[in-house]
């Protein structure tokens, strides 16, 4: 497997058929490109920017099966996605592991309530269930979250699902797919669809950092680009003769990360339903404290959205309800937002406009009468169903070829730590553990005892530049690297050193102040 940029763009340059050509490299394009991979077909996908830049690196770092979906009457869709939470943590177990939640209990009968929805949860898990769920006195509530209120805590009820890092498992994919023949590149954006005869033949796409321009031709075209599925819809239909009626209908979530001393412990919190009707969680990850999230209707949905000031005031007060240490806006380490790429129903009230909590989270696949394959909607739990039911359809409506080799259900992502291994929890700050299986390989590499800030060294900024894809100090400290997220102050600290670094290993320009000026972004709460 070569992940060397010339490599990868003399093999965009060769003139040849692709079976599928994927455009989009977040959760649900990484997962059809390692699927088609693994059944041998001939594989090529483009990210416009890094792999999962977008909604797929700003999640609330859960992989769980969506317990407000219960109250939706989704049941079919969490059943899925319970299952599929299962095979994720197995895939990846040094990038995804199982977490205790616990939802305190301030009033009569919510125990109860809760506690028996929270039963059906496990109970439609079947077999896939990470743990039992129980209920729990006021005593057992506080010794197993000892930073939540105690004034008027009642009890709680303790349930399982999944947490994980997003931005890396996402490398994780690429670089799997990378190994099962696909050719993987990032930071070259698709400039328009080729079309002949009234099809879908390829796409014409340039590398960003040097200009040059490639026509590549596909049996079979994806259209994962998330949030931005409408723009490739919209101009496909416009070679066709016809107005193409918007998929997506973006909402924004906004996350807060504080210290871990605002949440002690290994368990995170779960508040199913707040003042206003939303869901609040307090998630240990990486060393810190995740607080999240909102739910926001957007009528647009730009590359780098900003939380809004009472969004961030909302999280902060609803945190401060549930905390025994409530923060303030001077605790904010980092403040992100991410887009979710809701389905569009088909007929809104204009009653139910903007209220983008009763919106399906599950996916949707269109085949185009062009043949563009466009899929959007779901979530990262469910990616690897997801990449399956696109494979389907292509196949059924788009022309995409039959397998050429039919792979075996279950498999491992690159790095993932042998059988018996037992992985350092998430919730804990990071480290060369993190790298699972390549650990050694790490440390071994130049500067591999060279600590730039705790859980980076010098030999990871290396390992991101020669073997995952990294083109910029944004790519490393932001999603090779969490550090953008765990703390932004911090990141803007280490970034001339980290582009030093990149300087050495690529040669090129790393983009030093444009970080600069998004991690000051980060590190302002509006």
């Amino acid at each position: 497997m070569s992940t060397r940029r010339e490599d990868l763009l003399a093999r965009l340059a060769t003139p040849q058929v692709w079976d599928l050509l994927v455009v989009g490299g977040g959760a649900t394009g990484l997962g059809i490109a390692l699927q088609a991979a693994r059944e041998g077909l001939k594989v090529a996908l483009l990210e416009a920017q890094d792999f999962a830049q977008g909604t797929s690196s700003r999640s609330t770092k859960l992989v769980h099966g969506g317990v407000r979906y219960l109250a939706q009457g989704h049941w079919p869709l969490v059943q899925e996605a319970l299952h599929e939470r299962r095979g994720l943590l197995e895939r990846a177990p040094h990038l995804a592991q199982p977490l205790a939640f616990v939802m305190p209990a301030y009033h009569w009968g919510e125990q109860l309530f809760y506690g028996a929805g929270l039963k059906l949860y496990e109970w439609l898990a079947a077999s896939a269930s990470l743990g039992k769920t129980r209920f729990l006195n006021a005593q057992t509530t506080l010794a197993s979250i000892p930073g939540v209120r105690v004034e008027g805590l009642r009890g709680g009820v303790q349930y399982w699902d999944g947490q994980f890092d997003d931005a890396r498992l996402a490398v994780a994919l690429a670089r799997t797919a990378a190994l099962e023949g696909a050719c993987v590149v990032n930071h070259v954006p698709v400039l328009s669809l080729l079309h002949d005869k009234g099809r879908v033949v390829g796409v014409r796409a340039q590398d960003a950092e040097q200009g040059l321009s490639f026509d590549l031709r596909a049996a079979c075209v994806i259209n994962a680009t998330g949030v931005w599925v409408d723009h490739l819809r919209v101009a496909d239909g416009l070679e066709g003769g016809h107005a193409t009626a918007p998929l997506v209908k973006p909402s924004q979530g906004v996350h807060l990360v504080v210290d871990a001393s605002f949440w002690p412990g290994d368990k995170a919190l779960l508040v199913p339903k707040t003042a206003d009707g939303r869901v609040l969680f307090a998630v240990p990850w990486l060393g810190k404290v995740i607080l999240g999230t909102t739910d926001t209707a957007r009528p647009d949905a730009p590359r780098e959205p900003q939380p809004a000031s009472e969004e961030v005031d909302w999280i902060l007060k609803e945190a401060g309800r549930y905390l025994r240490k409530a923060p303030g806006r001077a605790d904010v380490l980092s403040a992100w937002a991410g887009l979710r790429p809701l389905v569009q129903p088909q007929a809104t009230s204009s009653a139910q406009a903007g209220q983008t909590q009763k919106i399906s989270r599950e996916h949707h696949v269109e085949v185009s009468a062009s043949g563009l394959v466009s899929v959007t909607g779901g979530k990262w739990t469910t990616y690897n169903a997801m990449a399956e039911d696109v494979m389907k359809q292509a196949r059924m409506h788009a022309g995409l070829k039959l397998p050429v080799k039919n792979p075996t259900k279950s498999f491992h992502l690159v790095g993932a730590p042998g059988v018996g291994a037992v992985p350092n929890p998430l919730s804990g700050p990071p480290g060369a553990h993190s790298y699972g299986a390549e650990q050694d390989w790490l440390r071994a590499m130049p500067g591999g005892q060279e600590v730039l800030a705790p859980g980076l060294t010098e030999a990871m900024v290396r390992f991101a530049a020669r073997h995952e894809y990294a083109r910029s100090v944004e790519d490393v400290l932001a999603r090779r690297s969490r550090i953008l997220f765990l703390d932004a102050p911090m990141a803007l600290k280490l970034a001339p050193k980290v582009a030093h670094i990149l300087r050495e290993e690529l040669a090129i320009d790393p983009q030093l102040g444009a970080f600069e000026a998004l991690a000051q972004a980060y590190a302002c709460c509006p």
